[in-house]
């Protein structure tokens, strides 16, 4: 049945790409979430920050002729132009309000399912995004341009404190654009996008949503909410927050030390977010500050007090007594802690924003941008009710961008951003030391239009500086350089093609540097290597698109060769628990991924997508934790009367390319279904209510991108929610 189904699916995608250079054009798609197809003059001004509805110029209208759909002005915010999504060189995911409030609530698994993207999920409390392979600390996220400040880079265990939940849109970048950032973010820049401080007066005297869902899964029982209060003629005040609870996670098919279990133990969360904010709003510009506070208490699953005692001899590992090794181990988990609760996380994290904009502020200079964050961030680990390992982050940050005038044809940006974060981990598993860490980084990106061809180039210089003395260890002291630049040629109307080259040096973070311990989270002893040397990437990416007509595509691949790859190398195991060691090798990272659309009526369209990413060394052995090949096909329908449906299929290859200690997971099927109501009963208000039907045969699978691959993802679940604008 897999083979059968395996084939279908490849048979499929096979048809419908030998369909691209034969179909004909009738009139022009919409893609609302990962291409938006026009090509669009560039915004200059973050000032003015719209909803979705209130971007889309026009809708389809009836006519004599060939129905048009008119088309969509997506803004892409992170980029520091403002620029379409279209106009963009390379590949881009927008991820708008509508379909985060419907999805996960932890940020890997919101994203995971964009071409290209996939989740390194820590059970259902904690995810990371995995782009093209990479994820933290080669994946940069931001709260609205700036930096998040919590623990997630350090683990995948650690909860992301940004939102998805609360966001208005979620935008992924790649290319030169994310040197604003980052040099090192070779996978990519996640920048969630919030409301917390207000850049527009609302349209009335108040504007705000209310949001409910729950789903069968986990029992989940969510609720969100917001509202921008007008205090005057140029003042805003914004109020928000989410509450948030799950039990652990419904399953089928899984057995747990001999056991058939329904549901896997040390899956449960809650959570709650709260912020307020205000801001003054000019003609020219905006100023804001906002204080947020968020706390969580989540599961750690896969957690296990055998280890506990497991330290190195060298470069082999020891766990239990020194007597007897292996039987004695085993004895003891199985009988004494088998049926008790799972740790957990007890989380807050304490925040203030500043954020500010002004247009024309002095000669030469079409728009200045401020931003600045304050965070105090801590996280329990309690086992047994007593708190095993504290982590701690205090931190701020702040950026300056300059937007210059044209300048011979080229518009830009330069500036200049500044970081210090102080962090330590204290208790019985406190592996990492306290540390300092400073990083000083200038920034200029550039684009320029030639006729039809969009050309972008960007560098950036960064110095970082970690001070460990006071844990004597040799401190880290380096600067690194990057650059980008990458060319889109609208070779015929409504085509594009596309070339990138992007060279990028990530410094080691102090985790990869001093790490020494047991992280019974990860059931890993991690060894931190002083030596380690910069990374230096290399990488290249053509694409090919179609932005208009009936048959629309886009198609990316991609070589990413990266001299002195820092990881975490297994040198040995005992069961679950491993010990790991940063080293250095060279790494290549090549891969493809592409979505093609068919508007078959003004009502219906299909899609197939797939992405595919293999990630080696020099000497053809695999790394770990790459994500699986994954193909699939969606049909919606859009009625006229406020109705949408759509049923999606996945299929997920087996990942057999795996590095030494790991081990493969299998092939899956997914079949989901969505159903929404909306409706707009007066100006001033509207409502829509839908239903999800995620892994609609209870599959039982696995992601092998999470540290818990032998675990398996939520079973079968259906999700309800309604959620008011006004």
């Amino acid at each position: 049945m897999r083979v059968a189904y395996t084939q279908l699916s490849l048979a499929i995608t096979a048809i419908l790409l030998s369909g691209v250079v034969h179909a004909e054009v009738d009139h022009v798609e919409v893609d609302q979430v990962e291409t938006v197809n026009t090509k669009t003059a560039v915004q200059q001004s973050q000032n003015v920050t719209t909803t979705k509805d209130e971007i889309i110029e026009g809708t389809a209208t009836k006519s004599t002729e060939p129905q048009v759909h008119q088309l969509q002005v997506i803004t892409v915010q992170a980029h520091p132009l403002s620029q379409s999504e279209n106009d963009l060189v390379q590949a881009s995911n927008i991820i708008e309000k509508e379909q985060l409030s419907q999805g996960a609530t932890t940020l890997g698994d919101a994203l995971n399912g964009q071409l290209g993207i996939h989740s390194d999920n820590f059970g259902a409390g904690a995810s990371r995004p995995v782009i093209r392979g990479q994820t933290a600390p080669r994946v940069k996220v931001l709260t609205d341009s700036s930096e998040v400040m919590d623990a997630s880079q350090i683990s995948p265990d650690h909860a992301s404190t940004v939102d998805p939940a609360l966001a208005r849109r979620i935008e992924v970048l790649r290319g030169p654009s994310t040197l604003l950032y980052g040099g090192g973010a070779v996978g990519g820049v996640v920048n969630v996008l919030d409301e917390k401080i207000p850049t527009q007066m609302p349209e009335g005297a108040v504007d705000g949503e209310v949001h409910l869902r729950g789903n069968t899964v986990a029992n989940e029982k969510l609720g969100a909410a917001g509202i921008t209060v007008g205090l005057g003629e140029q003042f805003a005040l914004r109020l928000e927050g989410d509450k948030r609870e799950a039990d652990d996670y419904a399953v089928s098919g899984y057995t747990h030390d001999g056991e058939k279990e329904k549901r896997v133990n040390g899956t449960w969360n809650e959570g709650q977010n709260v912020s307020i904010g205000l801001s003054w709003i000019g003609d020219r510009g905006y100023a804001g500050v906002a204080y947020s506070e968020r706390k969580d208490q989540y599961a750690l699953p896969g957690h296990s007090h055998e280890y506990e005692g497991c330290h190195p001899h060298g470069t082999h590992l020891h766990c239990g007594s020194h007597d007897d090794h292996d039987e004695e181990g085993e004895d003891h988990d199985h009988e004494a802690h088998a049926h008790e609760d799972a740790p957990w996380v007890d989380l807050e994290s304490k925040r203030i924003d500043f954020r500010a904009e002004y247009q024309q502020p002095f000669a030469g200079i079409e728009t200045v941008r401020a931003r600045a964050g304050y965070t105090d961030y801590q996280h329990d680990e309690i086992d047994d009710g007593a708190v095993s390992t504290t982590f701690k982050n205090k931190g701020y940050d702040g950026r300056l961008e300059f937007v210059h005038v044209p300048l011979a044809g080229w518009e830009g940006v330069f500036g200049a951003q500044y970081s210090n974060s102080e962090f330590q981990a204290l208790g019985a598993e406190a592996f990492l030391p306290k540390t300092t860490t400073e990083n000083l980084a200038g920034f200029l990106i550039e684009h320029y239009q030639w006729n039809d061809v969009h050309f972008e180039v960007g560098a950036r210089v960064e110095q970082q500086q970690i001070d460990a003395t006071e844990s004597g260890l040799k401190d880290y002291d380096d600067t690194a350089y990057s650059a980008s630049a990458s060319a889109k040629w609208q070779f015929a109307p409504e085509y594009a093609a596309s070339i990138a080259y992007s060279y990028g040096e990530r410094m080691p973070n102090a985790q990869e540097l001093y790490a020494n311990g047991v992280h019974l989270a990860t059931n890993t002893y991690e060894i931190g290597n002083e030596n380690l040397d910069k990374e230096k990437s290399h990488n290249i990416e053509i694409g090919l698109s179609k932005d208009a007509g009936d048959l629309g595509f886009a198609l990316n691949a991609f070589y990413n060769q990266v001299d002195d790859y820092i990881y975490a190398n297994t040198l040995d195991r005992y069961e679950n628990f491993r010990l790991v060691e940063y080293q250095q090798r060279d790494a290549d990272f090549i891969g493809a991924e592409g979505q093609i659309s068919y508007q078959f009526s003004p009502i219906y369209q299909g899609k197939i997508f797939a992405d595919h990413v293999q990630a080696q060394f020099k000497d053809n052995s695999d790394l770990p934790r790459i994500p699986a090949t994954r193909t699939g096909m969606r049909f919606d329908a859009d009625f006229t009367d406020g109705i949408h449906g759509g049923v999606e299929y996945i299929y997920g290859f087996e990942q057999d390319r795996i590095a030494d200690f790991e081990e493969k997971t299998s092939d899956y099927h997914l079949v989901n279904l969505d159903i929404s109501y909306e409706q707009q009963p007066s100006d001033s208000w509207s409502y829509q209510v839908y239903l999800k039907a995620n892994n609609l045969f209870d599959q039982t699978y696995y992601n092998h991108a999470s540290y818990l691959s032998s675990i398996p993802q939520q079973g079968r679940n259906f999700t309800s929610g309604i959620r008011f604008r006004f």
